[in-house]
């Protein structure tokens, strides 16, 4: 009980040394306002040239999308009348093309947590 009488009586004191200290503080001095920010840059017009340009071509038994970017064809998705659609992938500047299955990579990023605070 004593060492509780001790303990609140201290805890009462450093609270009124504290008040008392901040009411003796300088003011602050004057602040200067802050300049007005830029304005925003003009929003950048959508080329045409970098949207991708595609191409459906429909046969008896396929459509076949081609998707070109700056005049260069970049993908082609072909879907079959019966089955699944697949993609040939630009591969390099070579005009060699990749076939998949679907446009996921399969690349799995790990996301462990190493460490949390």
């Amino acid at each position: 009980m004593r060492y509780l009488s001790v303990t609140t009586l201290a805890a009462i004191a450093v609270g009124v040394a504290l008040t008392a200290a901040a009411q003796k503080a300088p003011p602050p001095p004057k602040l200067e306002p802050v300049p007005e920010p830029p304005p925003p840059p003009a929003e950048i017009a959508n080329d045409p040239e970098l949207e991708p340009q595609i191409t459906i071509v429909r046969r008896d038994n396929e459509t076949i999308e081609e998707y070109r970017v700056s005049g260069r064809l970049t993908m082609v998705k072909v879907t079959p009348r019966h089955g699944r659609p697949y993609y040939l992938v630009a591969d390099g500047a070579d005009g060699t093309f990749i076939r998949r299955d679907s446009l996921d990579t399969g690349l799995r990023v790990p996301l462990w947590v190493l460490f949390s605070f």
